[in-house]
């Protein structure tokens, strides 16, 4: 996983599909999903660590 599109069909073979046209908003939904994923033990912690540095390395080009 490299980058915003891998962590979204990570998302997807879940059938979790984010698009708000907000951009700030859709990273947080993103990640809050993340965070349910690992929470119910459906991705493991390296899955789960990449994906929220690559979430907020996103979120941080934003600003």
């Amino acid at each position: 996983m490299k980058t915003m599109y891998d962590i979204q069909q990570l998302l997807k073979r879940f059938g979790t599909i984010i698009y708000t046209g907000n951009q700030a908003a859709d990273l947080e939904l993103i990640q809050e999903e993340v965070r349910e994923l690992y929470n119910q033990k459906l991705i493991d912690v390296n899955e789960y660590k990449t994906a929220i540095l690559i979430i907020r390395a996103a979120h941080n080009k934003l600003q």
